[in-house]
């Protein structure tokens, strides 16, 4: 498989990036330590990770892989606790290709999920993604950038923040996924967006049958837009083609 360079992450080595592997099974965190140390990465490695929100922050932690089935506080509940707050990048591993398990890590705050055995090639791939989309950013920082504002009903989204404003004022940042698909529907107002578009623009990467990730964000933003989702007024289902923002913009 050919990997293409990202120019964001020709800025900073790949030495740079600390990822921190959370595996109980000795095995299977050897294995994702060496494929991740052959690749030119900082990598950290822990059995089990009850200190994880502060470990995180100490050793300035890029990305963590993050195993399901840990002793002690599970992986999902290590997730919710970090995302509370931190951006650092998650994957979730899995022994086992559970949609529940899928769903409910999205819903956390993950930002993508393996079932093991997993290709190593594509672990790797999903890994630069994830690191490219968070760091960018931050990578741009010195450059003088457009304010980014864009108002629908009285809200009004803030793309520099990634923050969402109700019409009271109250205010709130969007996680990276549900930032970009958001952005994604508002600029494309009254336009279907299928699944295959959002995901590679959520994810950089192809949709499969199976993959829920878009779904549970959707209803994350509905649930924050204050939309029904039986009867929704902002981001409407477009049953087997995607979803479309039908809000009026402005």
């Amino acid at each position: 498989m050919t990997i293409k360079p990202q120019n964001c992450l020709a800025k900073k080595p790949q030495s740079q990036y600390h990822i921190l592997v959370v595996e109980d099974d000795l095995a299977s965190r050897s294995l994702l330590v060496s494929y991740f140390r052959n690749e030119g990465y900082q990598v950290s490695e822990t059995e089990q990770a009850d200190d994880l929100t502060d470990r995180v922050i100490e050793q300035k932690i890029d990305l963590v892989l993050l195993d399901i089935n840990l002793p002690g506080k599970d992986g999902l509940t290590l997730t919710r606790e970090l995302r509370a707050t931190s951006r650092v990048g998650i994957i979730l591993v899995s022994s086992k290709a559970d949609d529940i398990d899928r769903i409910v890590g999205l819903e956390m705050g993950a930002d993508d999920y393996v079932a093991k055995p997993f290709n190593a090639r594509e672990l790797i791939v999903r890994v630069k993604n994830l690191l490219w989309r968070l760091k960018a950013p931050e990578q741009d920082s010195n450059t003088p950038k457009e304010r980014i504002l864009i108002q629908f009903e009285g809200w009004v989204m803030d793309g520099n923040k990634r923050q969402l404003q109700s019409p009271e004022g109250q205010k709130e940042r969007l996680p990276e996924g549900e930032y970009r698909l958001l952005h994604a529907l508002l600029k494309n107002s009254g336009q279907v967006l299928s699944r295959d578009q959002l995901i590679d623009t959520v994810h950089g990467r192809e949709w499969t049958p199976n993959d829920r990730s878009v779904d549970v964000m959707i209803g994350r933003l509905r649930r924050k837009l204050r939309d029904n989702p039986s009867d929704p007024h902002f981001i409407l289902t477009a049953h087997g083609a995607g979803y479309m923002f039908a809000g009026k913009m402005g």
